[in-house]
């Protein structure tokens, strides 16, 4: 991708080996036992911060967190467990969405433990740049790839009031964070939808270079929002997942323009439309009363998947109904009661994780 150094990025998108030195890691070396990665990464853009502080530069720092495996440290697992106990543990963490249970409270200290690792490791990089006198010229983006995973792999945190959560073509699966600090321009907000598509265009305007719209085709610079009275083109934000997710997406593609959110399902062709405005957490299919608006949007969806050249999901010959019922009543019956008691252990006071991350503790002891 033409990045001149590689600290810790390869193939994989999770954090083979844990959060915990040794990882196994081909790109980053093992210099401590028991050494966590999110403040390493954050050490190493350190590092590069003052070998080039005399001229300009540019890093990406892509960390693991917080992906799983969900893994924490045995202070800040008790700091959470606390912070859940004195807020008053509610008797039930999660329910049954569409496909699988969700997670409807933030009271996992694990997780809130790798979440504030990050924030740490966030804030390393961040007293570098003030330390080495450049944050009053050096801009500072924060975003994140997808919402926090709520259903399938752990379970770990709610996104509410958003529905869903990674994976899910609801809200709480698209809508990210995503701060951009410009030195000499003070704090603000905006609630005009903006897409990673357009940070390239943003950060070449700011710098005062010509955009480059063969490279950045989907962008647009973000650069007159910052104004306080600028606006963007108005334009449509799309999303194709045409595939089911072990998070508890289904094959879907999404259109938003505006207040509106249309999602067009392909397992058997439905749509459902929303009014992000009135209705954040997406209860109410509102197709049938606004069937012109809808249908717009479906057309413009469809238009552009075609002249994109989408792939489409194709119908399973192999789907057994009596299978797929079985494993739904497991999930709302079994499973869901599973995920509960995991639950409950996890804030106990005498919870015990498994060797993979509070094993390095003996390491760093010795």
């Amino acid at each position: 991708h033409g990045f001149q150094i590689n600290k810790g990025g390869w193939e994989k998108g999770s954090p083979i080996g844990g959060y915990f030195s040794p990882w196994e890691n081909p790109s980053l070396e093992n210099l401590a036992p028991g050494e966590n990665l999110s403040i390493r990464l954050a050490k190493e853009t350190a590092a590069f911060i003052r070998e080039n502080k005399d001229s300009s530069f540019f890093a990406v720092l892509s960390f693991y967190a917080v992906h799983s495996p969900i893994q924490t440290t045995r202070e800040k697992w008790n700091k959470f467990r606390q912070k859940a106990a004195d807020a008053v543990v509610r008797p039930t963490g999660f329910r049954m969405e569409r496909v699988l249970p969700i997670r409807e409270v933030q009271d996992n200290p694990i997780y809130g433990g790798l979440v504030e690792t990050m924030d740490d490791a966030v804030g390393i990089v961040l007293e570098e740049l003030k330390s080495q006198g450049l944050d009053k010229n050096t801009m500072v983006i924060f975003t994140s790839d997808n919402g926090g995973v709520s259903s399938g792999d752990n379970y770990s945190t709610s996104n509410l009031p958003l529905r869903g959560g990674k994976g899910y073509q609801w809200e709480g699966g698209l809508r990210v964070p995503l701060f951009i600090k410009v030195p000499g321009l003070q704090p603000g907000s905006s609630d005009i939808p903006a897409t990673g598509a357009d940070i390239y265009p943003t950060i070449l305007d700011f710098l005062g270079l010509p955009l480059l719209p063969d490279q950045h085709l989907d962008g647009q610079s973000l650069k007159p929002i910052f104004s306080g009275t600028g606006q963007l083109d108005e334009r449509a934000l799309y999303w194709h997942y045409p595939h089911y997710g072990n998070q508890g997406g289904e094959p879907s593609s999404v259109i938003q323009h505006n207040k509106w959110k249309l999602i067009h399902y392909w397992e058997d062709g439905r749509s459902e439309l929303y009014d992000l405005r009135s209705d954040i957490h997406e209860d109410h299919n509102i197709l049938q009363e606004f069937t012109q608006t809808g249908t717009r949007l479906e057309g413009d969806l469809l238009k552009y998947l075609s002249q994109m050249k989408a792939l489409y999901p194709e119908p399973d010959l192999l789907f057994d109904s009596k299978l797929s019922q079985n494993r739904e009543e497991y999930l709302k019956t079994e499973f869901l009661q599973l995920l509960e008691d995991r639950r409950m252990e996890i804030l106990s006071t005498d919870y015990l994780p498994d060797s993979t991350w509070w094993g390095s503790e003996p390491l760093l002891a010795d």
